[in-house]
């Protein structure tokens, strides 16, 4: 029996909740239905994508694989409707856009690349940087969107914003860590451990804020803003990582597994989405852009 897209929706969703019940919830759906629909799907395909265990479910390198290819699929279905709805048939024009490194390739990449191949003829210009001259650049009129973290905007009088994920901070350990068995974990465990501190963006800041409010300077063993160099050095022992879930990932580039866990206590949240200038006359190119994201975040939800 071949997959279904619904069976293709619930697996992205546990894949992305972290667990069957987190899932569930978000699609407003029975654990069961959710359950039932990984199983036949892991039939189908004859591989295990997730591996089971007391505190859930852990996506296995399989699945990690063919998440890509779900994403792909359901994004692709969408762009079909929108197809035929003959939308992108005589759309033209040009689509500057801004984007922040955190975001550049967990985000904006599928989000571009449906883009174009829904509107093709229009030719689009993006540039990476920090938010700060990002929201400088879209006031001063020279990009029409910034695709970014919303979660620290500065200038919300003159710049309108959109989210399109929120994503936690969790704890990133090497397999066989003494924490990663902890029934709990709290901010004052990781304050004794090693830290691998991310340093773009807000997440410095926000890890330091976060170790510091329990009166312990973080230890960090290495800065770095490669995410790729985060996982590696977490995966090989030299450290911890505070880091939101949207960039987690269950292996390094060398094949070494991590583990992500989550922490006990109030965390912040970190918000990416869509800002724009309040009040421009946006040009059709630019609410098209818009139009895709909010349906990519629609297939994401159901």
């Amino acid at each position: 029996m071949a997959f279904t897209l619904r069976q293709l929706q619930y697996f992205v969703a546990v894949a992305e909740q972290g667990g069957v019940s987190r899932a569930a919830q978000s699609l407003s759906i029975s654990q069961s239905a959710v359950t039932e629909a990984i199983k036949e799907l892991e039939s189908d395909l004859g591989v295990e994508l997730f591996e089971r265990h007391p505190r859930g479910l852990n996506i296995t390198h399989k699945g990690h694989q063919f998440l890509r290819h779900a994403t792909k699929i359901l994004a692709d279905v969408s762009d079909a409707r929108r197809t035929f709805s003959g939308e992108a048939e005589a759309a033209s024009g040009r689509l500057q856009l801004g984007v922040t490194s955190l975001v550049a390739g967990y985000v904006l990449s599928d989000l571009l690349a449906r883009y174009r191949r829904a509107f093709p003829g229009v030719e689009v210009t993006a540039i990476e940087d920090n938010g700060d001259y990002l929201e400088h650049l879209l006031v001063g009129g020279e990009l029409d969107i910034a695709v970014m973290v919303i979660s620290n905007l500065r200038d919300r009088m003159a710049l309108q914003a959109e989210i399109l994920e929120s994503s936690p901070y969790r704890l990133w350990l090497p397999l066989g860590h003494p924490l990663a068995t902890a029934e709990t974990i709290s901010l004052s465990d990781v304050a004794a451990e090693p830290i691998i501190m991310l340093t773009i963006d807000e997440i410095e800041e926000n890890t330091g804020k976060l170790l510091m409010a329990f009166g312990a300077r973080p230890h960090v063993a290495f800065r770095t803003r490669s995410v790729e160099a985060v996982r590696s050095l977490v995966a090989t022992g030299a450290g911890v990582a505070l880091l939101p879930d949207l960039v987690y990932r269950p292996w390094s580039l060398e094949g070494d597994r991590i583990e992500s866990r989550d922490i006990s206590g109030s965390l912040p949240v970190v918000q990416v989405g869509m800002v724009w200038r309040r009040g421009s006359g946006l040009q059709q190119s630019a609410r098209d852009f818009i139009g895709i994201a909010q349906g990519q975040r629609a297939v994401r939800q159901r």
